[in-house]
């Protein structure tokens, strides 16, 4: 098979670092309460309060080590590391924090794309130090967040934002790691399957059944065979793997989605209890998209059963969701042509996308569904 080849615009010149916090929420609490350092600590309600139906936003290396993960139920947690202390969280403070951490990334300059509450996109190929090296910043950052607030933060640098977000996951916590140009195909090349962006519980087997394991074996793929198989999924994947990535740092993260979801304490058993708390989720979504002053035409639809399993279901629509009886239609319409299981649900979610302004537009986050 002859493989295809094309021209690749892969601009190695730029200078791009990305920070995470590491631990963020658990390590917030442990600062502030000296009493809790070097304990496990799990960020979720108590699973005695809630009978095991908290989830956990995240954990303490000390959590980690016995398994406890973000996302796993509390009861989980607790059965893992019965040991550990359970603390609900409060988010109004970790996001003043964020804020804080935010106020020193600009310090060394205005390019900055903040992911989440405990992660960010650097782009320091001209800065406010006028230094040459982004490991030099990604050094300075580190020792400011340390010493001004109490905290540790693992950094990526890299030409790409990409190999910089996989980098300042490579060692942590407090761990720094450089992707050089000349490194990055021999690098990616080594990285297993599952740590490529988008790659989850769906399309990591359907990649194996073709042999596909490392980032080595995307690499002598023929793109053309990936994206047969996965559509525009496989072209990402084939540019990834080699490299390429000029998504541009945004000084304002781009909304590409509106959702709200609720975890219920006592779980839903017929479909009036759903209907009723869906109606309920529509008016908070249709309240933030009338706040944002956008519209879309994509409606997903989330349940969670009692024991975990989760349904997503999407929908397009010819016309755009403009109204919360419109919204309430749409999901009204997804749930009637879906068969529920015969399980009592947990939680519920309603989510826009396809805003008018994204028309066309690839949210990477969703590649999984491909």
């Amino acid at each position: 098979m002859t493989m295809l080849t094309f021209p690749l615009i892969n601009d190695t010149s730029r200078k791009i670092i990305h920070i995470d916090m590491d631990a963020f929420f658990a390590s917030v609490e442990q600062r502030d309460n000296p009493s809790l350092r070097g304990k496990p600590i799990v960020i979720a309600r108590s699973p005695i309060e809630t009978r095991g139906r908290g989830v956990v936003s995240t954990a303490s290396y000390e959590a980690r080590k016995f398994g406890v993960h973000s996302a796993m139920s509390s009861k989980e947690a607790f059965d893992l590391c019965p040991q550990a202390i359970f603390i609900s969280g409060n988010h109004a403070k970790y996001a003043n924090v964020s804020r804080q951490v935010k106020e020193i990334f600009y310090r060394y300059t205005d390019k900055v794309q903040m992911a989440s509450v405990d992660e960010a996109y650097l782009d320091v190929t001209e800065n406010k130090i006028g230094t040459a090296s982004a490991v030099k910043i990604a050094k300075l950052i580190q020792y400011d967040i340390y010493h001004e607030l109490g905290l540790t933060c693992s950094a990526g640098v890299s030409y790409n934002k990409f190999l910089a977000k996989i980098g300042s996951d490579f060692e942590k916590p407090h761990g720094l790691t450089v992707v050089k140009p000349e490194d990055a195909f021999e690098f990616l090349g080594k990285l297993p399957i599952e740590k490529f962006h988008g790659v989850g519980k769906a399309s990591a087997p359907k990649l194996h059944e073709m042999g596909i394991y490392l980032g080595k074996d995307i690499q002598k793929t023929d793109p053309l065979v990936l994206s047969q198989h996965f559509g525009v999924f496989g072209w990402y994947l084939y540019l990834r793997a080699n490299g390429i990535h000029d998504s541009q740092v945004h000084n304002s993260r781009i909304r590409k989605s509106i959702g709200k979801e609720r975890t219920f304490s006592q779980f839903l058993k017929n479909e009036f209890e759903i209907q009723k708390e869906l109606k309920k989720i529509c008016n908070k979504v249709a309240e933030s998209l009338k706040r944002h002053d956008t519209n879309g035409n994509i409606v997903i639809l989330k349940i969670r059963y009692d024991d975990f399993s989760t349904f997503t279901k999407r929908k397009k629509f010819a016309d755009l969701i403009d109204s919360e009886d419109k919204l309430e239609r749409a999901v009204n319409e997804i749930l009637e042509a879906i068969e529920l299981e015969d399980k009592e649900i947990r939680l519920l979610g309603v989510t826009v996308s396809g805003f008018e302004e994204q028309q066309g537009e690839l949210d990477i986050q969703d590649l999984d569904a491909v």
